[in-house]
């Protein structure tokens, strides 16, 4: 693996592709490639389940899917991966769209792959000293007496660790990555299995019921995980 990080290309353009990926790999990435927004969506989860995750990701706004910005919408829900937005587009407006969504720098087509690979470079060292301070502190999430290590994928309550299906722990780490924030069960769905699991909504419901159980939570008087009727679940109650 490149020591200076994992590039995800996410473009319908086989030839932007290829000579992104060059460029990428000459300066010492390692580049994935996609040509839509499902592939790309999947292959970033694949990545992160390795405990390699994406460094970055360029990502064009014209996608036969999907569009780049709901694309960036979709990540900003489960990530704060730095993202690029590669578009034609080159109106203001466009722009502070992306930007407002979650997209941390724009390119213009045509782009000069010397400027993308500055870009990309100048992104990745202000993110990375950045994560290299709040390194621990980010690796460990916690709410009330519930803890997750995120490296060790481990959870406790107060000194006793619990022991979490993979489903259950992902669905606990999606709540507790983003506190007080309502996720409805198609988000907590994609967030486990990914947009192509076939099944229905209230799986949500048992999978919650039971992590309840063992994180020792009452779903009538809950102090954990809120029942939100009508939209979804939330870490956190409203006194």
């Amino acid at each position: 693996m490149s020591s200076k990080g994992t590039v995800l290309i996410i473009d319908d353009e086989v030839k932007i592709l290829e000579l992104v990926k060059s460029y990428l790999e000459i300066n010492g990435y390692l580049a994935l490639c996609a040509k839509n927004a499902g592939e790309g969506i999947n292959i970033f989860r694949e990545y992160e389940e390795r405990k390699n995750p994406v460094s970055l990701i360029l990502l064009d706004l014209m996608l036969p899917d999907l569009t780049g910005e709901e694309l960036c919408k979709k990540i900003r829900e489960i990530s704060m991966v730095p993202i690029i937005m590669i578009t034609a587009k080159v109106d203001e407006a466009s722009i502070i769209q992306g930007l407002k969504i979650g997209a941390d720098d724009y390119v213009v087509k045509p782009f000069s792959p010397k400027q993308l690979m500055a870009r990309i470079d100048a992104i990745l060292r202000r993110h990375g000293n950045s994560h290299s301070a709040n390194r621990q502190k980010r690796s460990i999430l916690t709410y009330m007496d519930l803890s997750i290590n995120t490296e060790e994928r481990t959870v406790s309550r107060g000194k006793e660790y619990l022991n979490l299906t993979k489903d259950e722990y992902s669905i606990l780490e999606l709540l507790m990555s983003r506190q007080a924030k309502i996720f409805t069960r198609d988000e907590i769905l994609n967030a486990i299995k990914g947009e192509d699991y076939d099944v229905f909504d209230r799986a949500i419901d048992t999978h919650i019921k039971k992590l309840r159980a063992k994180i020792g939570d009452n779903s009538k008087t809950p102090k954990y995980i809120d029942t939100v009727y009508g939209m979804g679940y939330r870490l956190g109650t409203v006194t």
